[in-house]
């Protein structure tokens, strides 16, 4: 999700948005859309929670996609991002822990963990007045008060409460053989995907609101 949001390096003027945009983008959705190819060209079996091909073999190629969408990272842009560092090593440990159980429970739980961490951190910040979605981002967006940056983080924070929840509930109903893995990863990566664009055009007006300065057209 860290991508879905403005970044750059915090110590200088963040670049314009068309120079960085589709590699952050790629760097943010490209490991998750290899695991759903991979996953929908190779799955093999069906139920709730079955030990299908898959999804091993689907995992297997997110965790070696997070990896390299993190070299990228730092070789193109300079930096790893806190929040993709949290998120590769989470793929990485809950991957390898799917790998080695041949369970996918431990792949659907990965993003409620995700979720959680950041809604704590951001709204925790918040509640003391510290915009702690600047410092997980490392980006500094010109203009742009203290007081919108924790209007962001407050608004981001319950957001990722929100999807913690939902995406709790879905592995419950996987669970419980209501829904099904290939159900849940379509929602994970179209649904939770378009809600987070969406999500984000929602904040335009605050960081507006808040002194973020418009780049004026040549």
């Amino acid at each position: 999700m860290s991508d879905l949001l403005p970044t750059g390096p915090e110590a200088v003027p963040a670049p314009p948005p068309a120079k960085h945009g589709w590699l952050n983008f790629a760097i943010d959705f490209g490991p998750l859309l290899i695991f759903f190819l991979t996953y929908k060209l190779s799955s093999g079996g069906s139920g709730a929670f079955a030990a299908t091909t898959g999804a091993i073999k689907g995992t297997l190629a997110f965790m070696v996609a997070i990896v390299i969408a993190m070299i990228v990272s730092k070789w193109k842009l300079g930096r790893i991002s806190p929040m993709l560092w949290m998120s590769g090593i989470l793929v990485l440990g809950f991957g390898a822990l799917t790998v080695w159980f041949h369970d996918e429970r431990f792949i659907v739980m990965k993003p409620t963990i995700i979720y959680a961490a950041f809604a704590a951190l951001l709204l925790g910040g918040w509640a003391l007045k510290r915009p702690m979605l600047k410092y997980l981002l490392q980006s500094a967006l010109d203009g742009l008060t203290d007081r919108g940056w924790l209007a962001l983080s407050r608004n981001w924070g319950l957001f990722f409460a929100a999807l913690g929840i939902a995406n709790h509930i879905m592995y419950e109903l996987i669970q419980a053989g209501r829904m099904s893995f290939d159900t849940w990863l379509t929602i994970k990566v179209w649904g939770v995907t378009a809600l987070s664009f969406l999500f984000t055009l929602t904040q335009v007006p605050v960081m507006l609101k808040n002194g973020l300065a418009v780049p004026e057209e040549n």
